[in-house]
């Protein structure tokens, strides 16, 4: 069998989470995140997105309704990335969660892209993200894009709100 590349304009379209609590995904996703509620499915699933697709996380209690998030240390979902457009549209979800007193479990800038991390209520992560544009992506000596993890300018980033406070 010869060697297979996916095309360069392939994209991952969306992700369907399993969920113990439909009303309370709902609350974080769209409540807190800012996704649109597109359509419920009766009482079991929802599917929302961001500008109106008809869906970009699909929640679902076909086979988790009430029961507790997966163990940590078992195979499955790291985390579902949301890439924002630019970096300012970053700082304002950043600033939306610590007002609301969400707890954040991580901040990096990886040099191809600046990260917040968080879970879900069902404790499946969550990466809210904006990438650099590509030239200015880190290199090595050999032109290899190198990627890293180093704490984030949170106080960087949130000044883009409000300029004052850099």
């Amino acid at each position: 069998m010869e060697n297979y590349t996916v095309p360069a304009n392939t994209r991952i379209g969306h992700v369907h989470l399993k969920v113990s609590d439909l009303q309370r995904s709902l609350d974080f996703y769209c409540g807190l995140l800012g996704f649109e509620l597109m359509m419920k499915y009766g009482t079991q699933a929802a599917f929302i997105s961001a500008g109106g697709y008809h869906h970009h996380i699909g929640l679902n209690t076909w086979h988790s309704k009430g029961q507790p998030p997966a163990p940590e240390t078992a195979p499955g979902l790291f985390h579902t990335a949301v890439l924002y457009p630019e970096r300012k549209d970053l700082a304002m979800i950043l600033q939306r969660l610590i007002d609301a007193k969400y707890p954040i479990t991580g901040a990096s800038d990886h040099g191809v892209s600046e990260a917040i991390y968080l879970d879900d209520p069902d404790h499946n992560g969550v990466e809210l993200y904006w990438d650099r544009p590509k030239e200015l992506w880190p290199k090595d000596d050999n032109g290899q894009m190198t990627m890293f993890t180093k704490a984030l300018d949170v106080h960087g980033l949130l000044g883009l709100l409000n300029p004052s406070i850099i």
